[in-house]
């Protein structure tokens, strides 16, 4: 292989690990937006938003090559995957000790019963 087809393939690699890192912090954000409650919003925060940060860097690094760079993207991954779990948990404690309640699906209202006829509307339909 010459260094046009590495380059190529480096390049396609990198698009892709962009891509998808891009998709899952949108995706991170859509959740944040559309879940009903606090701890359900919060995981998409820790999970998918650090996945994503994580695929962006590795596409960087894979573009960049190996090089000084990449050695500090590394320890960027490194602290991310650190931090961001540990932030999550501490932020989901800490509404949890506070006393912060789950969402509940509200109940169905039941269906109330036909309301009785009067005598004159009785009188009009057999008419």
């Amino acid at each position: 292989m010459d260094m046009v087809d590495i380059m190529g393939i480096r390049a396609i690699i990198t698009g892709v690990l962009l891509f998808t890192g891009c998709f899952l912090i949108v995706v991170a954000a859509i959740g944040i937006v559309r879940f009903p409650d606090f701890y359900s919003r919060i995981h998409p925060a820790g999970k998918a938003d650090t996945m994503g940060q994580f695929l962006i860097l590795l596409g960087l690094m894979v573009y960049e090559g190996f090089s000084f760079v990449s050695v500090k993207l590394v320890l960027i991954v490194a602290f991310i995957f650190i931090a961001n779990p540990t932030a999550t948990y501490a932020i989901a404690r800490a509404a949890h000790i506070r006393g912060k309640k789950h969402w509940q699906k509200a109940p169905p209202e039941p269906e109330s019963p036909e309301p009785p006829r009067s005598n004159n509307e009785e009188q009009s339909d057999g008419n």
